[in-house]
């Protein structure tokens, strides 16, 4: 067997070794994490503020509510009456915090709110 055959063969049995070295986070699986390395903050959904809830009120129309909230997240396609709106933000690596706010109409009109976020309330 030629010695670039097995250099090549060492170097692939390396490789696969260190593809065990990995650690595993609760963000989910990478490589090995360097010290001191930015660590980006991730966004998903539509952001939802204690001011926009603040603004909902029984009886406003489906349009008034998207103008206030913005498009949902989720229409449920089994009840057009439900929307829910989610927001998570995950800080550089750290754990991450999800509200969420689900809206109930009848007749197009806003008819009760439910969620993380509840017009009133004053917790963050």
């Amino acid at each position: 067997m030629p010695k670039t055959t097995i250099a090549l063969a060492a170097a692939l049995f390396s490789a696969t070794l260190l593809t065990g070295c990995a650690s595993s986070t609760d963000s989910g699986s990478k490589l090995i994490s360097f010290p001191g390395a930015y660590k980006i903050d991730i966004q998903q959904g539509n952001v939802i503020t204690r001011e926009m809830v603040n603004q909902l009120r029984p009886g406003m129309t489906r349009a008034q509510v998207q103008y206030v909230m913005g498009t949902p997240l989720i229409e449920d396609t089994f009840n057009s009456n439900r929307w829910d709106y989610i927001y998570s933000l995950q800080p550089g690596g750290k754990s991450r915090e999800q509200n969420t706010v689900t809206l109930f109409f009848v007749n197009d009109q806003l008819h009760s709110i439910q969620g993380d976020l509840v017009p009133g309330s004053d917790q963050q």
